[in-house]
């Protein structure tokens, strides 16, 4: 490997809000461009002009989303660009806003950022921080490290939450059986992070809108010549990053999210339950196995919402090879008998499909013939690979679907309305879109303009993802469209719900997703869940089912899925009769929170925030935040501490400061700053409440319960729970209503008020207010209501029932 150095900067141009500079080997290119107060593009093009022209990431402003051709990289209309102070000499430049600082040397190439008053936050490596290699494509990003510094983010990434000392690569991997602790590739491609410097209370985000196989070292390589470093590094196209401000990270997110886009407003019924297993569609009686899972939830009191059809529903009838859109008439011989009966019991299904085609496919043929698929690099054929196809084992030559080709985009979004929408077919799960294709060099039609696919890999699986979306949007227009994938980068969030792939079935998967879901929570991708039990491997014990579900009913996505080895082909709540109850219980719990998490599903959506919050994004000041991987909270006032160990019966809980906390079983107040023990045998599931806090629960479908644990000392706090039809998109049209409950404590009192905005009509007639056990101060209620009623209670003091 040959590494050139960039310095040796001259002065090209500069406007209002850039300055441009061509490096000493008189073709690349160095840009800083002032897009926002608080946003600041730096953009180094190796050949002096774009190797990639479009991005995918950045919306455009006029539609919130980006034309499926991408948008032009050198449009700024998405920003303000606002005229900033800069200050051009022979060592460099400056360029200016209220918010920020970025300082050019020239010489040497580095960069130096500072806030609005002048604190330096974060700096380039001294030496060579821009480089390129002239034996390839690559380019090369050095910033100086420090141990101070917090790093997080990174998508879907194994490991601790904070990734400082980490070394990550950036390459869409089918990654079976990973490990959640050390695993890398894994199935996403996310080149965006947080830095977080607490001593300073400074947060900054880096999103690097570059699509390529990249590594990001945060610290982990030295050497003895330079100071320490971390690195990026992408193996083509330019380096165009943005540097996002913020006091918080908070901030920070939502600033990258309103930039790149927010989850959209899923059905409610995708909080409850979601059943999974290979197992029964792999069946050659497949129909009667899944008929027999909405048997066994009724006979077994588990409620589900939605079951996800694995391939083995599409294969074909004879040699058992998985074709997509293929429905095997053998395993199901009444495709609208099977729906009807899923839907009769209030379950939707979400239907397996894969963006390759095997060279047997009934349609390869047409696709082939049409130039709808990868092409080689040097001929006009598919670009071949041996793709799974019947058994764990068997593998058959196939090819992927160009989605950057108009012919292939229009088909996947016809075979979906016509080979499963139109069945009653509720969701596309997309699945296996990690376009694990080796040759970079492999060709996709781009849209008229050919590009590489080692440029463009994650782009394939965003549009895929894309064309569910828009099918299902067409297909009922009305309703609120719902996709899954299992491959992602930034962008895909504006689409679809994502979960951590095939986990092994063990308790390190179990304790390492933790931090893994937190991560893509903080990189605006909140939308996010895993296989619960585990995918792949032995069938989990009694015990580690048990706590996987107990953590697994707090993250947005719950669904137990498995492919099991041995004997227990499925995982399944029912499978350990001794544990039943408690699973039961748990999955019963899931769906008394849907009204809470519905509202932090409203808030990502809104705001983009993170619904599993890391302890950090809460309690930025308290250091022992800063790196906790597995406590985390669900939402600002819930915070969760899972049993994560084999045999646990006992949970050391930290308790961030400046807070006290109320523990439900014993009825129980504790200061912040001090570490706890609970007792946690198998049958409890440890929940602490942060004070004042307020969550909504429905004990049934048609009542609401509000439970407020009021602070012992002065505090505020409120919450909004949002009520609409949970499943179209009425919503946008402003049918829904917003009931905001504020709670004001004193030592003396508690006051509780109310607001109702909105013309909905609410599912239920009355609500109960409920205020913990033990709670004696008098309870003053003011608002949207038109009445009141003390309701007895024999487990707590203040119960208030409220109509209107």
């Amino acid at each position: 490997m040959r590494i050139t150095p960039l310095n040796q900067f001259s002065l090209q141009e500069h406007t209002h809000h850039s300055v441009s500079y061509l490096a000493q080997n008189q073709r690349t290119t160095f840009t800083i461009q002032v897009l926002e107060e608080d946003i600041v593009r730096v953009l180094m093009l190796p050949d002096g002009a774009y190797r990639l022209q479009r991005t995918w990431a950045i919306l455009d402003r006029n539609t919130s989303d980006v034309p499926i051709q991408g948008r032009d990289r050198a449009d700024l209309s998405p920003f303000t660009c606002p005229p900033s102070t800069i200050q051009v000499n022979d060592a460099g430049c400056e360029l200016t806003t209220p918010q920020l600082t970025a300082r050019f040397n020239a010489h040497s190439g580095q960069v130096q950022w500072l806030t609005g008053d002048g604190q330096l936050f974060a700096r380039d490596a001294r030496r060579n921080p821009y480089n390129l290699d002239p034996s390839s494509r690559r380019v090369y990003h050095y910033m100086a490290w420090d141990e101070r510094e917090h790093f997080y983010g990174f998508g879907e990434k194994a490991g601790d939450l904070d990734k400082s000392e980490y070394r990550m690569e950036m390459r869409n991997t089918d990654a079976l059986g990973y490990s959640a602790r050390q695993g890398d590739p894994l199935y996403k491609h996310w080149a965006f992070y947080i830095t977080w410097l607490p001593e300073r209370q400074i947060a900054y985000g880096l999103f690097y809108d570059n699509l390529s196989t990249s590594v990001f070292d945060m610290g982990r390589e030295r050497h003895a010549y330079y100071d320490a470093y971390r690195m990026y590094m992408a193996e083509d196209g330019d380096l165009d990053y943005y540097l996002i401000y913020g006091a918080s990270m908070a901030q920070v997110l939502e600033k990258f999210t309103r930039l790149t886009g927010r989850m959209p407003v899923p059905p409610r019924w995708s909080l409850g339950y979601l059943g999974s297993t290979m197992a029964y569609t792999d069946m050659e009686d497949a129909q009667a196995q899944l008929l027999g899972f909405v048997e066994k939830c009724q006979t077994h009191r588990i409620r589900c919402s939605g079951f996800h059809l694995s391939s083995g529903y599409t294969t074909d009838p004879d040699t058992h090879k998985r074709y997509v859109f293929n429905w095997n008439p053998k395993r199901i011989p009444d495709i609208e008998g099977m729906v009807d009966a899923f839907h009769s019991a209030g379950i939707k299904l979400l239907a397996n499909v894969k963006p390759y085609i095997l060279q047997t496919h009934p349609h390869y043929a047409n696709l082939k013939e049409h130039g709808a698929l990868v092409l080689q690099a040097e001929a006009d054929q598919p670009a071949s690979m041996s793709l799974w196809s019947g058994s764990a084992t068997d593998r058959e030559d196939g090819a992927h679907l160009d989605f950057t080709h108009p012919h292939a985009y229009a088909w996947w979004k016809q075979q979906a309305t016509e080979q499963l929408l139109e069945y009653g077919i509720d969701t596309l799960w997309n699945d296996n879109n990690e376009y694990g294709l080796w040759d970079d060099f492999a060709r996709c039609m781009g849209h008229g303009e050919p590009i590489n696919l080692g440029q463009i890999r994650p782009l394939l699986t965003m549009l895929m993802v894309r064309a569910s979306y828009e099918a299902q949007v067409a297909h009922q227009a009305h309703m609120r469209p719902f996709v899954l994938t299992r491959s992602a980068t930034v962008g895909m969030q504006r689409y679809a719900q994502t979960w951590s792939g095939d986990n092994r079935t063990s308790w390190e998967s179990l304790r390492y997703n933790i931090p893994m879901g937190l991560g893509m929570g903080l990189s605006g991708m909140p939308n996010v869940g895993h296989d619960v039990g585990g995918f792949y491997g032995e069938a989990p014990t009694p015990e580690l089912l048990v706590r996987w579900v107990q953590n697994g009913i707090f993250h947005p996505r719950f669904t137990i899925h498995s492919w099991n080895s041995g004997e227990v082909g499925a995982t399944e709540p029912w499978m350990y009769p001794e544990v039943l109850p408690l699973i039961r219980e748990a999955i019963d719990l899931r769906y008394q929170l849907i009204p809470y998490l519905y509202a932090l599903i409203w808030e990502a959506s809104e705001r983009g925030c993170p619904i599993i919050r890391p302890m950090v994004y809460e309690f930025p000041t308290d250091p022992n935040c800063t790196t906790e991987s597995f406590d985390f909270m669900l939402g600002s006032h819930l915070l969760i501490p899972s049993v994560v160990e084999e045999g646990a019966v006992t949970r050391s809980i930290y308790l961030p400061s400046g807070n006290q906390w109320y523990d439900p079983a014993q009825n129980q107040w504790f200061d912040g700053g001090q570490t706890i023990t609970l007792d946690t045998p198998l049958e409890r599931i440890p929940m602490l409440y942060r004070e004042n806090a307020i969550i909504a629960y429905a004990p049934t479908d048609e009542t609401r319960l509000i439970r407020f644990y009021p602070a012992p000392h002065s505090a505020t706090h409120s919450f909004t729970c949002i009520e609409d039809d949970g499943e179209t998109l009425a919503y946008a049209q402003g049918t829904l209503t917003r009931l905001t409950f504020e709670l004001q404590t004193t030592p003396d009192h508690i006051q509780i008020t109310l607001h109702k905005v909105g013309e909905y009509e609410l599912p239920y007639r009355a609500l109960e207010l409920e205020i913990i056990a033990g709670e004696d101060r008098p309870i003053v209620l003011e608002g949207d209501f038109s009445h009141e009623e003390r309701v007895e209670s024999d487990t707590v003091k203040h119960r208030i029932r409220i109509s209107w």
